[in-house]
């Protein structure tokens, strides 16, 4: 298979991690008769810094040229301890979300046994766990009108019906590919969006009745996806919601490094790791490639390429195994690795197995 890969790795270790994402999928490309090639492009604080606009047309041309896009973080200190800057590397995010029609938000949240023991939580009930968290992109309190002068703000948090019921037609079939269980999370209790959610989910059930779909309070599955895991099958949620949701679920997996995600819509597929940039490590070799890499394999499973995404799977898993991991999982007394130590290990064993 022939495919061509904006390649987008943004800021602080952003490109650290990138290039251990690509040594892999060449790696798998080179092993399998594969041909991909790629175009990098600016995004975030670096394309600020060269061009002033945080998603140039540029990069922009790029994402709509590519059969897929392989993005890894944006943001930098300078940005984020002044909030008086109205031009913000995340301006460029949420850009790109919108003008791909980026809608659907697809985090995967599963447990590696090995690692079990660096969550916080208690094994017993992490153990299996296995989920989804689909998260609307690109509508709600993100992309609300907004304002802000020194005595008073708001954000505006709305959603229309088509934007609803595209994100709840993903989400039900999904769950239909998976264990038929599907949990509506929003704040029905409180917010008229979320009853707008809660109103269109139920007129949708009945096109879905092999779906158990049940509905819950934000606040309730914040605590439940921490101490019920393994109750989840396919969890649908708004912006706003879903960014905080999947930030939390790092607790089941260990780290966040280790979540990869994928945006799907009306143009270009986007595939990235959940964490963000992490400046303050920029250069020094400490970051955790492995969301990337299995950002990488999404990417591939997304073009039906299903054996490769495995082979990337399974040779994170014989990392992991193997104790070759950077500092935030390895083993007490383990070797130390780093970010380009633990991509060409991985690398190495695609080549040889």
């Amino acid at each position: 298979m022939k495919l061509k890969i904006a390649i987008l790795p943004g800021d602080g270790i952003g490109p650290e991690i990138m290039k251990q994402g690509v040594a892999v999928l060449n790696a798998v490309a080179e092993k399998c008769g594969h041909e991909f090639t790629y175009e990098e492009a600016l995004v975030g604080a670096c394309a600020i810094e060269a061009c002033g606009d945080p998603y140039p047309e540029a990069t922009h041309q790029a994402c709509m040229n590519a059969d897929a896009v392989l993005f890894a973080a944006v943001g930098d200190l300078k940005y984020d301890n002044n909030p008086t800057l109205k031009v913000r590397p995340e301006t460029g995010l949420l850009a790109m979300r919108k003008k791909l029609g980026l809608f659907a938000n697809v985090r995967p949240v599963a447990t590696f046994d090995c690692l079990l023991h660096k969550s916080p939580l208690k094994e017993e009930l992490l153990r299996g766990a296995d989920f989804v968290v689909l998260r609307e992109l690109t509508g709600g309190m993100y992309f609300g009108e907004k304002y802000q002068d020194n005595d008073k703000a708001y954000d505006t948090d709305v959603y229309t019906r088509p934007e609803i019921e595209r994100i709840l037609k993903v989400a039900f079939e999904m769950a239909m590919q998976r264990r038929k269980h599907l949990t509506v999370v929003d704040k029905a209790n409180v917010l008229a969006s979320s009853r707008l959610w809660r109103q269109i989910a139920k007129e949708m059930e009945p096109q879905y009745p092999e779906v158990q779909t049940d509905y819950m309070f934000i606040d309730n599955a914040s605590m439940r996806v921490l101490t019920e895991p393994r109750f989840f099958d396919v969890i649908v949620t708004e912006n706003t919601f879903g960014d905080i949701l999947t930030d939390e679920t790092s607790c089941i997996t260990g780290s966040m490094g280790l979540q990869p995600s994928s945006s799907l819509g009306e143009h270009t597929p986007l595939f990235e790791p959940v964490h963000g940039s992490w400046p303050q490590a920029a250069g020094q070799n400490l970051a955790n490639p492995l969301a990337q890499i299995l950002s990488a394999a999404m990417l591939l499973e997304h073009f039906g390429l299903k054996e490769e995404g495995a082979l990337i799977r399974k040779a994170v898993d014989a990392s992991l195994d193997a104790n070759v991991r950077t500092p935030e999982i390895q083993v007490e007394g383990g070797q130390k690795y780093g970010t380009r130590e633990v991509g060409e290990w991985i690398v190495n064993y695609i080549k040889a197995n």
